[in-house]
């Protein structure tokens, strides 16, 4: 997709995010970051953090880390946790985790929070927390081990990528869907437009 058409504006937005999968949604409504700047952060939860809030507050911390780095800019940040429960589930990197989490989650409902911030040139910070339900199938050890094999869960919250092969694992959802693929695209359009930036 070409980028938009920017002439006469002096809106610049950065997107502080390493995740290929929020630049693609922000493409499907017609955005186009014009930097991308990952936040490197210690993303462990607090003590007895619960999964909305642990989502509200990495999203605010790495829009406040990139903000030092391009003052003047629309600055926007976003974090995905899965919860079940008062449980934060990992973004499994080992096969280990890969089968922890689906076990967990087979046969269940859990809640995906998607923490999504947005620091305005000016400095105002606007805060939004989407909440989206899914509900797994119950798994069979022949299916967690062809999705461990698949190798599609690494890296991902809880486990699993809804876009991909996960999707025939699902057996309904509540909620946005862009919000458990990473990013809440009906929250952050409104951050947006209610922000002044223009696209």
């Amino acid at each position: 997709m070409p980028a938009p058409d920017r002439t006469g504006t002096t809106d610049v937005l950065v997107l502080a995010s390493a995740s290929p999968r929020r630049l693609d949604l922000l493409r499907q409504i017609g955005i186009v970051p014009d930097q991308v700047r990952p936040a490197d952060l210690d993303e462990t939860p607090l003590k007895r953090e619960l999964p909305g809030p642990h989502a509200r507050r990495l999203a605010q911390a790495k829009a406040e880390a990139i903000r030092a780095q391009v003052p003047g800019a629309f600055v926007l940040a976003a974090d995905t946790v899965v919860g079940c429960g008062r449980r934060i589930l990992p973004k499994a990197e080992t096969d280990e985790e890969l089968r922890l989490c689906l076990e967990l989650l087979s046969g269940r409902r859990h809640r995906v929070h998607g923490g999504v911030c947005l620091i305005a040139p000016d400095g105002t910070m606007r805060l939004r927390l989407a909440q989206s339900s899914v509900i797994f199938k119950q798994l069979s050890r022949a299916e967690i081990d062809d999705y461990v094999a698949s190798g599609e869960g690494r890296g991902k919250a809880g486990g699993y990528a809804i876009q991909g092969r996960a999707a025939m694992l699902i057996r309904a959802i509540e909620g946005s869907y862009s919000n458990i693929v990473g990013l809440p695209l009906f929250d952050t359009s409104q951050l947006l437009r209610g922000a002044g930036y223009r696209w």
